[in-house]
């Protein structure tokens, strides 16, 4: 059975479209979802966007994301071009706390674990398939991913966990982390994505 979804026509082009909505870092926390591109969020696609350009930097032009089909649920998938594999993407944002919780506030660590504990109490029917994406932009500093992933719960039912989030802007180059939550071998992988002060190329780095 063949699904409605709507992709952009390349990664090159998404970038474009994603421009404002980055530049004006308060939508990717509070703008309204895309009607016009299945109901997801600014952050979820520049999300799936950072998934996508991080891997395609070993694997030229393999990945792509989509809309989710109504039937599917989730918000956004990853499409592989080659062999036609798809993963669901399931999105939760860890943002700054607001008003006395600023006082109270725990770290970025322990919010991106009580966000992928919710997300993992849903229960099975929930998350089993999806891939989970945590966009982080709590403003509370520095985080460590293997503290994270070494505290995850043992039994999670997502089929991989990612984090994603502004590292820095540097004249006008935004620049941002790409985190896998595996410790498979050894230590968690990181992607850095160097965004083009023009917002027409990129470059990706590992760390």
């Amino acid at each position: 059975m063949k699904y409605k979804i709507v992709k952009f026509k390349n990664l090159d082009l998404a970038l474009k479209q994603l421009e404002p909505f980055i530049r004006n870092g308060k939508h990717l926390h509070t703008g309204r979802p895309f009607k016009k591109f299945g109901g997801m969020r600014s952050r979820e696609c520049l999300a799936n966007w950072l998934l996508c350009v991080a891997i395609n930097s070993s694997y030229p032009d393999r990945l792509t994301f989509t809309t989710s089909p109504d039937a599917v649920g989730g918000d956004g998938v990853i499409v592989d071009c080659v062999t036609n594999e798809s993963w669901v993407t399931e999105h939760v944002a860890v943002l700054p706390p607001r008003g006395n919780a600023v006082a109270i506030a725990p770290n970025s660590e322990t919010l991106v674990l009580n966000a992928i504990k919710n997300k993992q109490n849903k229960g099975y029917a929930y998350a089993s398939g999806k891939t989970l994406v945590v966009f982080l932009d709590s403003g509370l500093g520095k985080y460590y991913p293997n503290n994270i992933a070494n505290q995850m719960p043992k039994n999670i039912s997502f089929n991989a966990v990612w984090v994603v989030g502004l590292h820095i802007v540097d004249e006008g180059k935004y620049v941002y982390n790409v985190v896998r939550l595996d410790l498979e071998n050894g230590s968690c992988p990181v992607w850095q994505v160097h965004i083009a002060e023009d917002f027409h190329s990129w470059t990706v780095s590992t760390i």
